[in-house]
């Protein structure tokens, strides 16, 4: 199928298909900028003009998995691992909600010390003594696990599959199931956490096809919230030699996944932003609604190294609010005021 009739039956909401994804997730040039104005065109009528502030909270970097990409793969013995304290958690989730933040979202490597009680509890008290919503991303746990934190107050999971290709799967997470994540997902949604996916593009071994094919099975999952980061190369991981994604493959994801999701949230993700200094405004501008700010504390932030030369990593959470929020501005856009809660009422996709 050629670019114009895979771009209308995006537009016409024809059931996502091969044979229309390759062509637009394979458009360069003069056909990138129109599938990104179309995206942002949507994205303005079912998301309005609203960018909504999560507040990131990691909080541990240790973790018991050895993914081949990530810098805290347990193997990487040359990273100095950090726990933050309950303490230091509602510390910080107490002056997210000064600053305004509406949303927090609590992320760490899969580090058992914060097992369901303790999580729970740390839930349960930021619900108390805040007005947040609650994000966790924490990993694989098992049900009574996800279950307990439901009880406690979370409100979304986020859980990327990174690729639904076993082969890429499988060499990416050496000690991890494809099954098993899908699992996961599925329980999650049947909780009744609003559901949060994505994907790594510029992967190795990666292609239109097999992205495609991602996109599809997120669509049949009903995902919520779609994640989406570019490959990093990190030297301390099995694939430090391999080339990693682009900005171009981010915002070419990001622009069809808002024709596929309409009413889906789309963070403009710190990693584009690491690609290109206006990355998450070029982001905003295909298509996607959400940013993240870091609102970690400035000495633990540099430490979580998912892939190297991340941005934002000495602004403290005040001087992290204010720039996202002026960037937000430059762009005609507003802050959203409410919590940004996914949209199932009016969602048909």
């Amino acid at each position: 199928m050629n670019f114009p009739d895979a771009l209308t039956a995006a537009l016409n909401r024809k059931e996502p298909a091969i044979e229309w994804l390759v062509p637009l997730l394979e458009s360069e040039g003069e056909e990138l900028q129109t599938l990104i104005l179309a995206a942002d065109r949507l994205r303005a009528r079912t998301m309005g003009a609203a960018v909504h502030l999560r507040g990131l909270v990691e909080f541990s970097n240790y973790c018991r998995k050895n993914c081949a990409y990530c810098g805290l793969r347990k193997d990487n013995r040359k990273l100095e691992r950090y726990r933050l304290s309950r303490e230091n958690i509602l510390d910080v989730a107490i002056n997210a909600a000064r600053l305004g933040y509406r949303t927090i979202v609590l992320q760490s490597g899969e580090d058992l010390s914060f097992d369901t009680e303790s999580m729970a509890g740390i839930i349960s008290e930021i619900k108390a003594r805040t007005d947040l919503a609650i994000t966790l991303s924490l990993g694989e746990r098992d049900r009574n696990t996800y279950a307990e934190w439901r009880r406690a107050g979370a409100d979304r999971y986020l859980l990327r599959i990174e690729t639904t290709d076993e082969k890429i799967f499988s060499r990416l997470h050496p000690d991890d199931n494809l099954e098993e994540r899908k699992r996961c997902l599925l329980v999650l949604k049947d909780l009744g956490y609003q559901l949060g996916s994505g994907i790594m593009v510029g992967l190795p071994g990666q292609d239109a096809v097999s992205i495609g094919k991602d996109v599809i099975w997120m669509h049949r999952m009903g995902v919520e919230m779609i994640g989406i980061g570019p490959f990093f190369p990190h030297p301390e991981t099995p694939l430090r030699n391999e080339q990693g994604g682009t900005l171009d493959q981010a915002l070419r994801l990001v622009a069809v996944l808002r024709l596929v999701f309409p009413y889906s949230h789309i963070p403009a993700t710190t990693a584009m932003g690491s690609l290109d200094p206006v990355g998450r405004e070029k982001a905003l501008q295909a298509g996607a609604n959400i940013m993240m700010p870091n609102i970690t504390p400035a000495e633990a932030r540099r430490l979580y190294e998912l892939y190297p030369n991340k941005i934002c990593l000495d602004e403290d959470a005040d001087r992290c609010f204010a720039c996202v929020t002026s960037r937000i501005i430059s762009l005609k856009r507003e802050i959203g005021t409410g919590y940004g809660h996914v949209i199932r009422s009016e969602r048909k996709g």
